[in-house]
């Protein structure tokens, strides 16, 4: 079987061109379209690129506390979303507890909840680190909400950075960092 001939681009590599009809390809997916598959690997053809963190309880040591992390899923994300990492990365403390088993997801934003999410929660509090599976894959064009309840905010002031990555539903899911989610914790003056 003879070998497709793709026009050479000026100056160019000729492997270019299929990549670049691939990535068209798989831009143009339609939203209901499988996740794309390499190999033994699942990844997302647009994934999250954004997560934003937002409490209503915001002074050292205040309870009860909740954190949302609220992403949005593309259309044409390609995948749906099977779980997501959540860890602490800045912040002056190091030991507020949380309520592992209080942790729980929903459509929608904070205070516009939709539906409620199924979701499995593990903490490792050496690394400071959430693991967060959705057992029901929360589907391309779907905005999600997950919800973190500390016992109480840390106890020192500071501005706490939360690393947030989405990890595709399929076989061998290639994780995708979405951003990072801030938490800014003050300490009230007492006149």
């Amino acid at each position: 079987m003879a070998r497709p001939s793709w026009p050479r681009p000026p100056g160019g590599s000729a492997a270019l061109l299929p990549l670049a009809a691939l990535l068209l390809l798989l831009g143009s997916a339609a939203p209901g379209a499988r996740a794309l598959e390499l190999g033994d690997r699942t990844a997302f053809v647009r994934a999250p690129w954004k997560v934003t963190l937002t409490s209503f309880t915001t002074n050292v040591g205040q309870s009860p506390a909740e954190y949302f992390f609220t992403l949005s899923l593309d259309e044409l994300a390609g995948a749906s979303l099977g779980g997501l990492t959540i860890q602490q990365t800045r912040g002056a403390d190091w030991q507020f507890p949380f309520a592992v088993e209080r942790t729980r997801a929903f459509l929608g934003a904070p205070r516009r909840e939709g539906r409620q999410v199924p979701v499995l929660a593990s903490f490792e509090p050496a690394a400071r680190r959430f693991t967060l599976q959705f057992p029901e894959p929360v589907p391309p064009g779907a905005t999600v909400t997950v919800s973190l309840r500390p016992w109480f905010n840390p106890v020192q002031a500071d501005t706490y950075l939360f690393q947030v990555t989405a990890i595709p539903a399929g076989p061998g899911p290639v994780a995708s960092p979405v951003g990072v989610g801030t938490l800014r914790i003050y300490q009230p003056n007492d006149w």
